[in-house]
């Protein structure tokens, strides 16, 4: 069994003043006596040997007698003088052979930082691996239950799989602790520095997150207020990357001095495309007419509304390839974003289907004409979740005070890098300046699906002169968000508290679908923040700047 030993190095010296060498030599040769008197020991024994050699060499040349006639105590004193150059030469040689062999290992032994060292009491005082620690974790040191050591053993051995410790044990919360161990054993790396209390491993179990060892902690930031339809938002942002909250703050500062932000929710349907094959084209094109024809969508649509009380179907829309057929389905879904609830209707569909056309072939469930979390030219065009326009006009003087540049320099700067450079990069839905960045931090601080992020960030901005050129007008059309307020990452407890700063929280009882609804605009409104605060800083020469302020530490975060 493997065991975890600490050696902390304020520990050490304010306790034992014991050098590491010294806790080398101690291991090499371990002796009954205390070790300060080993020292001494061997020291006068070494001495006094080779003192007593000298003498007895040089006594024997001035008396011309040969060198290996030796007498008994001579062998004797030859013997001690071995012992203790062998004792020695391990004292003071074993740490500068082991920074020979384990590279860096003598570098790190004047740290200050915590050293982990992992021995295995099959082959005692053998060190396998030593581990430098940057940050230190409390439950790190606390030694398991003798029970969890016995299941931590069985599931580094494989006798216990790793993924049925929750339903073995009944308990998510010890089932993450020995699994984080074994994982530390099994690789010989530490997990220190990644949190492991402080979390409910119940409420992700079955539904968010499979064989957890800890939680990432990622910093949220607010920006605003946001003001968006009359109503002020307080909009969170979970991020690590330095200046985003800050500058999608500064647009939001500015569309509030201009009298707020508008917006329309213009679609609202998730989709789900599965694929079909028949022996022939001809079959193929004979199920996309049936399909097609309004008297037949009224039945698929009784059935496919069956499976569920909020999931409504709305259209079908196919696309054929040779004797393959993609039938995208579009359906409403409530406040949650939907997936599940599409998925379950399109396979009651199938099954009614699959009578009336036996010789079809259903390939997937999905067919990647959906399309989830890939760039797709259907959701640009087509939509996917809610589709979402926000604009704001922000008067000249806005413009040059708060955002520090003016109206026909962000005019031309959108024309040049978010219409024509995203054109001649070939983008697809890519026309805006970072609408990603402010969709992925929103996504993550409201436990949306981060990867769909791909096909949330669609967005065009366009920025024209109004008023006679004074003003600004700026838009975002964001095609396809997709989001939901139940469901997912939606309940653990943070993602939860920022849709309820939001006012967002669960589904709404008076309107269902409202709440995803608001969230889907909020997202929008500050994807508007954030273009019109990029845009300004890059039409003012402040971006490197800005960055380099904000988003660059000299800092060492290891040492904190």
């Amino acid at each position: 069994m493997k065991m975890v030993k600490k050696l902390d190095s304020a520990t050490a010296k304010s306790h034992s003043q014991i050098s590491k060498q010294q806790l080398a030599a101690a291991d090499a040769l371990p002796l009954p006596l205390p070790l300060y008197l080993t020292n001494a020991l061997f020291f006068t024994l070494f001495f006094s040997v080779v003192y007593f050699l000298l003498l007895r060499w040089r006594e024997k040349i001035r008396n011309s007698t040969p060198l290996h006639v030796i007498t008994l105590s001579e062998i004797a004193a030859i013997v001690v003088f071995v012992a203790s150059f062998i004792y020695l030469l391990g004292f003071f040689g074993i740490t500068f052979v082991q920074s020979l062999i384990i590279p860096g290992r003598a570098s790190h032994e004047d740290d200050d930082e915590e050293e982990e060292i992992i021995i295995d009491d099959a082959a005692p005082c053998k060190i396998i691996k030593d581990i430098h620690v940057q940050t230190t974790v409390a439950e790190e040191a606390k030694a398991l239950p003798e029970e969890d050591e016995e299941i931590v053993k069985a599931v580094v051995e494989g006798r216990v799989p790793s993924y049925s410790l929750e339903s073995k044990l009944g308990d998510c919360r010890r089932a993450a602790a020995i699994r984080r161990e074994a994982l530390q054993r099994t690789t010989g790396r530490s997990l220190a520095g990644l949190p492991l209390e402080g979390f409910n491993y119940e409420s992700i179990l079955g539904q968010c997150c499979e064989m957890p060892v800890g939680y990432v902690q990622i910093p949220v930031g607010i920006a605003g207020p946001l003001l968006l339809d009359g109503v002020e938002y307080s909009v969170p942002m979970a991020t690590t990357e330095g200046c985003l909250v800050a500058s999608t703050n500064r647009g939001c500062k500015a569309i509030m001095a201009s009298g707020g932000a508008t917006s329309a929710v213009v679609r609202d349907g998730m989709t789900r495309a599965p694929v079909v094959r028949f022996g022939s084209a001809k079959r193929a094109a004979e199920l996309k007419l049936f399909l097609e024809e309004p008297l037949n969508f009224e039945a698929l649509s009784l059935v496919f509304n069956s499976s569920s009380r909020f999931g409504r179907l709305q259209k079908i829309k196919c696309a054929i390839a040779g004797k393959n057929l993609y039938i995208r389905f579009t359906c409403s879904t409530g406040d949650a974003m939907g997936m599940n609830m599409v998925s379950k209707g399109v396979q009651n569909v199938l099954d009614l289907l699959t009578n009336q056309f036996p010789d079809m072939d259903v390939i997937g469930i999905s067919g990647n004409y959906c399309s989830d979390k890939k760039p797709a030219a259907v959701n640009w065009i087509e939509g996917r979740g809610k589709s979402v326009v926000c604009e704001a006009v922000i008067p000249e003087e806005v413009v040059r005070k708060v955002l520090k540049t003016d109206v026909a320099s962000l005019v031309e700067l959108n024309m040049l890098k978010n219409l024509t450079g995203s054109a001649m990069a070939g983008a697809l839905g890519g026309f805006n300046a970072h609408a990603s960045n402010i969709v992925s931090a929103v996504y993550i601080a409201t436990g949306q699906d981060p990867a769909q992020n791909v096909e949330s960030s669609h967005c065009i901005t366009m920025m024209e002169g109004v008023n006679g050129g004074k003003d600004l007008h700026v838009s975002v059309s964001m095609p396809s968000i997709e989001v939901g307020t139940v469901g997912g990452g939606t309940q653990l407890a943070s993602q939860s508290a920022c849709l309820n700063l939001l006012g967002v929280k669960g589904a709404s009882k008076d309107l269902p679908g409202s709440n995803s609804r608001l969230l889907a605009t909020v997202v929008a409104g500050a994807v508007l923040a954030g273009e019109l605060s990029l845009m300004s800083a890059i039409a003012a020469g402040q971006l490197v700047k800005s960055h380099m302020k904000y988003n660059r530490s000299s800092k060492d975060v290891t040492k904190l």
